[in-house]
């Protein structure tokens, strides 16, 4: 979900495992010369989706990395299909607070202008939260530093037998 510290979880992440970190926002926003928020202005959420499906599949067919994808785009069926067969997900849950405090940092959020973001959001975690468990792995996410959540990450990577402890 947005806010639950995926890119930068995402980022610590790669430098513990020694592989490029990859943010799909920016992908997305690199590819379409444009801010994500411009894409949804002029584009509108469905071709938003589109291009993020097809950069993410890209993605997916690079050599190993550490990626981060948008909260929405787990819930497309066709993204999680892809993931599966390449990748481990990763369910990073933070609870409604924290959420709605670190979004209200910036107005950045798309799916969140044209409303009460709390209200949004709990109705996105309604929706979002069941596909979300389909993740391989699960972590939740606290305030403050993300170390905690990296290592909790590292061990269920470990514990699968992805790589190997540093």
């Amino acid at each position: 979900m947005m806010g639950a510290g995926k890119s930068s979880i995402g980022r610590r992440l790669a430098a513990r495992l020694g592989v490029p970190f990859r943010d799909a926002d920016s992908e997305i926003e690199s590819a379409a010369g444009c801010t994500i928020n411009e894409i949804f202005d002029r584009y509108g959420e469905t071709a938003f989706r589109d291009g993020e499906r097809k950069i993410i599949s890209r993605l997916l067919a690079l050599p190993p990395h550490v990626l981060a994808t948008g909260g929405g785009a787990f819930i497309d069926q066709e993204i999680r299909e892809g993931i599966a067969k390449t990748a481990i997900s990763v369910w990073i849950e933070a609870p409604l607070e924290l959420l709605v405090e670190r979004v209200g940092r910036r107005n950045t959020r798309p799916l969140l202008r044209n409303g009460d973001p709390r209200e949004i959001l709990e109705k996105l975690l309604a929706v979002r939260n069941p596909v979300y468990a389909e993740a391989d792995i699960h972590v939740e996410s606290e305030d403050g530093p993300h170390g905690a959540q990296v290592e909790r990450i590292l061990n269920a990577l470990i514990e699968r037998g992805v790589v190997e402890e540093p």
